[in-house]
């Protein structure tokens, strides 16, 4: 009984069908009213960012809610703890960290899919026949794009290497610690190598592609690979201090850092306003304000269940649904709901079935990357409902068995 309400629950998610969280038995439950934001919730949240404000675990950060059109955005603090540091502001960029996933790779790859130059069913060894071997040959794009790939986690740092075609060899090397389809685990690997395919297929490099098939036709202004070659450093929020200086305008991430800022796990930069931008056109179903930037059916793809029916954490091509890296869908908003997170301190997260969505860019790595700030991920996430939908938290979330 369990396996087979466990396989419907999953069949209803994959569908889109309400994108609800199923009570027992599976039934969708009634879609949310029509409200506006509910203002006087807003406290609550300026509240929740400034209290982890107070105890350093970021300068700064800049909040973003929205539901139907309505929207409360505010900034929050300094780029950094230094004496005369500028106040953030609502257009301050920051590094994206693993937003890049969803924000420039999952899609990249998908509007590849849909032009027929590449298939999700593959396997990888079809584009990269050099990948083959130590149990990989039956990794296809689709378990990269959903963590299922059975890769490890990360690439080696040492011996030292550097560029894309290092981190390419090193990839490529890895043997599989689990079958591909197996087990979930949560891979900068599997989106290494989804950006180098971009380029295999298309013949562009991934921040070549997105800039021109997703950034400029949005309108994200702010967001790109390598911003130095486009933004004042003094706009940047800095992430961690080292030896060699403060991190500004330059990708945190080690590994995408090696790789000269440009890679499918990690390296863009982007305001919560282009982020917001992002959002509105996944649930306008690819397209905002008469331009097209993904088809329907890649919009599916990004936002409902497509991870191996096996594996009970829940993931799109891209977008997070229900794994333990969940926390920013908080205690109202249903399993069916989506987003991901950046180490950064960045948080991308959307529920289909109110319309509404919120952001949250921070630098919580600076100065020393030391910080915890993920149980604001989880408290943000409820105050959000609770504004966007005019409910309290009233007793656990029911979910199917």
């Amino acid at each position: 009984m369990t396996s087979r309400i466990l396989s419907t629950r999953r069949a209803l998610l994959s569908a889109g069908a309400s994108l609800a969280l199923l009570a027992a038995g599976c039934v969708p439950l009634a879609p949310a009213p029509a409200t506006q934001l509910d203002r006087a919730r807003f406290a609550d949240i300026d509240r929740a960012i400034g209290a982890v404000l107070a105890t350093r675990g970021m300068p700064g950060a800049v909040f973003h809610l929205e539901r139907n059109g309505e929207q409360y955005q505010r900034a929050y603090g300094r780029l950094s703890y230094d004496d005369g540091a500028a106040a953030v502001a609502p257009a301050t960029v920051f590094d994206a960290a693993s937003l890049t996933k969803v924000l420039a790779t999952a899609p990249s790859v998908l509007l590849l899919a849909e032009a027929g130059k590449l298939d999700l069913e593959a396997p990888i060894v079809r584009y990269f026949p050099e990948c083959g071997g130590d149990g990989k040959d039956g990794i296809t794009v689709r378990h990269l794009l959903t963590h299922s790939s059975g890769l490890p986690a990360g690439l080696p740092a040492l011996p030292a290497w550097e560029g894309d075609a290092a981190a390419h060899a090193l990839a490529c090397g890895r043997p599989v610690t689990d079958a591909p389809g197996a087990a979930f685990r949560y891979s900068d690997i599997n989106y290494i190598l989804l950006g180098q395919l971009v380029q295999r297929v298309s013949g562009m490099p991934l921040d070549q592609f997105a800039q021109r098939h997703i950034f400029t036709p949005l309108r994200m202004r702010h967001t790109g690979y390598l911003p130095l070659a486009r933004i004042d450093a003094a706009a940047i929020a800095p992430t961690q201090r080292g030896a060699a200086g403060v991190l500004q305008g330059v990708v945190h991430d080690p590994t995408a850092r090696r790789m000269r800022g440009v890679a499918g796990s990690a390296g863009v930069f982007t305001s919560a306003g282009d982020v917001a931008r992002f959002a509105r056109m996944l649930l306008a179903g690819g397209e905002l304000d008469g331009t097209r930037i993904l088809g329907a059916d890649s919009v599916r793809l990004m936002t409902t269940v497509q991870s191996p029916p096996a594996l009970p954490q829940l993931r799109a091509m891209g977008m997070d649904i229900d794994s333990p890296f969940a926390r920013p869908r908080g205690e109202l908003f249903r399993i069916g709901s989506y987003g991901h997170t950046g180490f950064t301190g960045c948080v991308l997260w959307i529920d289909p079935h109110s319309g509404t969505f919120f952001v949250l860019l921070s630098n919580r790595v600076y100065p020393d990357d030391k910080s915890n700030i993920l149980p604001l991920y989880g408290r943000l996430g409820t105050l959000a409902a609770q504004a966007a939908l005019g409910v309290d938290v009233a007793a656990p979330q029911r979910e199917a068995p």
